[in-house]
């Protein structure tokens, strides 16, 4: 979620999805701080409407809808929580740097503590173009390609990558378990297979 030249159509070589955007650093910075976050409690999600959890497509859709919305709008996010299993992670990646890569975890409440204030205040619309799934009893990973706008009739997306989701049926309804991500880079384009035909 850093330092990207929106305006010109060219991407830093160590960009981050606009999902990251907010205080990436400071939730990697080791202490005391980030160990008490990581340690606490965490409540149980709050009910989902059926409809959001019913099937594969529904939970996704969701999952996009949740966070996407006007720059001003607060968005829903009891109906955000309502998707994840409790421990639950979302993971955004980043690099290629000196270091290498990187990833940070965060619970959903940290999510919204980190990017809800951003997306609220710019603008954010986040969709599904392209989806590989595979399926096995309970459980689904899917590779959910996206493109990210500031506002929903924007022309172009100023950024595209990949959500990776873990989802788990429990017998009555869908789970997101973790989302994993990278945001596309000139050092890594989107590969053919997964972007629209």
């Amino acid at each position: 979620m850093n330092s990207a030249n929106e305006g010109s159509g060219t991407r830093a070589r160590c960009w981050l999805p606009p999902i990251v955007r907010v205080a990436l650093l400071a939730s990697l910075a080791p202490g005391p701080a980030s160990a008490q976050a990581t340690a606490r409690p965490e409540p149980a999600p709050p009910p989902a409407q059926s409809a959001d959890v019913a099937s594969v497509d529904a939970i996704l859709g969701a999952v996009y809808e949740a966070i996407s919305g006007p720059a001003g709008e607060a968005r829903d996010w009891d109906r955000f929580r309502s998707l994840f299993m409790r421990g639950a992670r979302l993971m955004p990646t980043f690099g290629p740097s000196e270091q290498g890569y990187g990833r940070g975890v965060w619970s959903p409440d940290e999510y919204i503590e980190r990017a809800g204030a951003r997306l609220e205040r710019d603008g954010f619309f986040e969709v599904e173009i392209h989806r590989v799934e595979e399926r096995f009893g309970p459980i689904v990973h899917a590779f959910s390609t996206y493109e990210s706008r500031r506002r929903e009739d924007d022309p172009e997306p100023f950024a595209r990558g990949i959500n990776s989701f873990q989802l788990f049926w429990d017998g009555s309804r869908w789970w997101v378990v973790s989302i994993l991500w990278y945001g596309e880079t000139e050092a890594h384009p989107i590969p053919r297979r997964y972007v629209p035909v």
